[in-house]
C-alpha cells in the first residue's frame, strides 16, 4: 500500500502559497515549478482542493489561496480531499480468499479489526496536524514567511 504523491503535492502547495503570498501570483505554473511536475497535476491537484473547499481560485490576477486560516486546515482535510479511499478503508483487501482454507476463511476475521486500528490511528494522526505546523516548519527550515 502506498498514499500517492498527490497528498504531499497539495501540502507542498499550501506550503507554497503562504510562504509566497506577498511576493508572488500564486498559480498553478508558479506552484508546478516549485514541486517539479507539470502543471495539469497541480490543477487537477487544486480542482480537488477547491471541491474540498480548502482552496480559492480566482482567475486572472488573483491565483490560488487557502479559504481558510492555516489552523483551520487539518492533513486529514488534506488526505480526504486527494486520496480517494475505496469505500472510506485505506487498505484494500483481497477479493477471493479461499474459504476452504483454515486461514483463508478466517483472514477477515484475523485482520480486519487490527487494519481499522492503524488507519484509525493514522486519521487521528493526520487530524492533530494543521497546514499551520507546516508553515511553522516552513519559517523553520526555508526562514520566515514575509508578514
Amino acid at each position: 500500500m502506498q498514499v500517492s504523491n498527490r497528498f504531499s503535492i497539495a501540502i507542498h502547495m499550501f506550503a507554497c502559497m503562504e510562504y509566497f503570498k506577498k511576493d508572488y501570483k500564486i498559480t498553478g505554473d508558479f506552484i508546478a515549478s516549485s514541486v517539479g511536475v507539470n502543471p495539469v497535476i497541480i490543477r487537477k491537484i487544486t480542482s480537488q482542493l477547491r471541491d474540498a473547499g480548502l482552496v480559492n481560485v480566482t482567475r486572472g490576477t488573483g491565483g490560488i489561496s487557502a479559504s481558510r486560516a492555516p489552523e483551520e486546515i487539518t492533513l486529514l482535510d488534506v488526505f480526504n480531499a486527494v486520496d480517494s479511499l475505496d469505500e472510506g478503508r485505506l487498505f484494500s483487501f483481497h477479493e477471493n480468499p479461499n474459504s476452504n482454507c483454515p486461514v483463508g476463511s478466517h483472514i477477515h476475521l484475523i485482520l480486519d479489526d487490527k487494519l481499522e486500528r492503524v488507519q484509525q490511528a493514522m486519521e487521528r494522526e493526520l487530524s492533530s496536524m494543521t497546514i499551520a505546523d507546516v508553515i511553522r516548519d516552513t519559517d523553520k527550515y526555508v526562514g520566515k514567511t514575509a508578514e
